[in-house]
């Protein structure tokens, strides 16, 4: 197929976006932005001032008051506006998310689709689940009701991986429910993110102030933590920085719904069909180049199961054609930056120096018409233990590691033998081994013959242990986190 146009191949020099305006970062440091499959700068993003995050700040807590007062059918009004306005430009976010991040067409076209499908599910949550509960007559002449309220301003922090569809877990449910909101995409990939407030501000005119983009590193997350108009955060990366954020929300007592990283496990039992299981694990372990939380890791197919997957695997991902994400026949883009490139190249080291067997080398990949893109290609390690660095640490890149196990519970002590709790899928054709398989397993989202366990925006997404920390989940979970409940008894006399 040809190559899809590209959006634009410049961006410029990014802008904040405070109180319904555009405006120029007065910082003086500034990052590159690159198209990982061509290794060259799009855009340059400013890391904001704190005196620039704390007037965005301001401006979501004065027109927070403002916000809450809209009746919710004009709030919705709002959503629905906002839904056809991402609707009209789909094709043009998915294409950013390639130029950006690095992803398939198709890889894109679905995450601008999991963003839309949020903003259709804040809709029905400002309708439904808003809504309070009453008990008349608890004692003689009482009633009882319970009302739900926003809170406040909140903040919003945002992964590389997902550009679009992460500040969606969480935005669309704060406003619909009468939050205003403060948003940190990811310095690393914020030019889809960018045209998607130029295309509410253009054609959804929400009020200045309801929501605000700021960009920057730890030290502009950090400030957007604690100051005191901003009752919490929510926030989509690393377990390392998701755990300072949960200590300093404690410390502040401050409200945090942090998802974190993952190591993922897929269990192939001798019963599962092996050709269609071989086909869902590919996508799984190496779409998105490996850059997602919900990414199987370790593959252990248990007992002669290993006989009939691992080469059907093997083949499959010698195969995978990589390219610009912007070929519709592209299978694997780039990795998204170069420190990402060499991180997986350390651990692709470092499973050979513990003993793994290295049987698909993807260190020395390249695509001829892209020399100076980020390439790593599909990586299998077999004869990986338990107590290796690539089976237990998060290497987020196109790397698989293979594991033997004897049996399904030898199997599943594997899989929780990690600090993460993420993700885990099984395939196999038996319902009591998969029931055996979902009670057993710590972990939040469970595949059965499902590669990527990623759950519906009406559904919360789950996560155990060093994945997430926090109480409340994102996606429709979010509702209550950005609410409170006031409790209401009355008597009239």
């Amino acid at each position: 197929m040809a190559l899809l146009p590209e959006v634009q191949s410049q961006y410029g020099r990014l802008l904040l976006y405070i109180d319904g305006k555009f405006v120029e970062s007065e910082t003086d440091e500034w990052l590159a932005v690159m198209n990982p499959a061509k290794g060259k700068k799009i855009a340059e993003v400013p890391f904001a001032t704190i005196e620039e995050v704390d007037k965005a700040i301001e401006s979501a807590a004065r027109a927070f008051e403002r916000w809450r007062e809209t009746p919710v059918p004009t709030r919705v009004q709002y959503l629905f506006r906002m839904k056809e306005a991402m609707e009209r430009h789909k094709e043009e976010l998915a294409r950013l998310v390639v130029q950006n991040h690095g992803k398939t067409i198709d890889e894109a076209r679905g995450e601008v689709r999991r963003a839309i499908e949020n903003i259709e599910t804040a809709m029905g949550v400002a309708y439904i689940l808003q809504k309070g509960e009453q008990l008349d007559d608890i004692a003689r002449g009482i009633d009882e009701y319970l009302i739900r309220e926003p809170l406040g301003v909140a903040g919003i922090i945002s992964p590389f991986n997902f550009p679009v569809m992460v500040p969606f877990w969480f935005m669309p449910y704060a406003l619909a429910v009468g939050d205003t909101v403060v948003i940190k995409p990811s310095e690393i990939t914020p030019v889809p993110f960018h045209w998607v407030m130029k295309i509410l501000h253009e054609e959804v005119k929400l009020p200045p102030g309801v929501v605000n983009v700021i960009y920057g590193r730890a030290k502009q997350g950090a400030r957007l933590l604690e100051h005191k108009d901003v009752f919490g955060i929510a926030f989509v990366g690393s377990t390392k920085v998701a755990k300072i954020l949960y200590e300093e929300a404690g410390k502040l007592g401050k409200r945090a719904l942090l998802q974190a990283s993952a190591k993922n496990y897929a269990i192939v039992m001798p019963d599962a069909k092996m050709d269609l299981t071989a086909t869902n694990l590919i996508s799984s372990f190496f779409g998105n180049t490996g850059q997602r939380c919900l990414a199987n890791a370790v593959l252990v197919p248990v007992g002669e199961a290993y006989e009939k997957l691992v080469p059907k695997f093997i083949d499959l991902a010698s195969k995978i054609r990589m390219g610009y994400g912007l070929d519709e026949d592209t299978e694997m883009g780039p990795m998204t930056t170069k420190q990402g490139k060499d991180r997986v190249l350390h651990y692709i080291e470092k499973g050979i120096e513990e003993g793994a067997k290295l049987v698909l080398d993807g260190r020395n990949k390249s695509v001829p018409e892209y020399p100076d893109g980020y390439w790593v290609g599909p990586t299998i390690f077999e004869d990986v233990t338990p107590d290796m660095t690539i089976a237990q640490e998060e290497i987020f890149g196109p790397v698989a590691s293979i594991m033997r196990a004897g049996s399904l519970d030898e199997a599943i002590e594997m899989a929780n033998s990690t600090r993460y709790g993420n993700a885990s899928s099984i395939f196999t054709s038996d319902g009591k081994v998969a029931r055996e398989f979902r009670r057993k397993i710590k972990v939040g989202n469970i595949g059965i013959n499902i590669g990527i366990a990623a759950p519906m925006a009406f559904f919360p997404f789950g996560g155990m242990k060093e994945s997430f920390f926090g109480v409340i989940h994102g996606q429709i979970d979010s509702v209550d986190f950005f609410t409170d409940k006031k409790i209401v008894i009355v008597r009239w006399w």
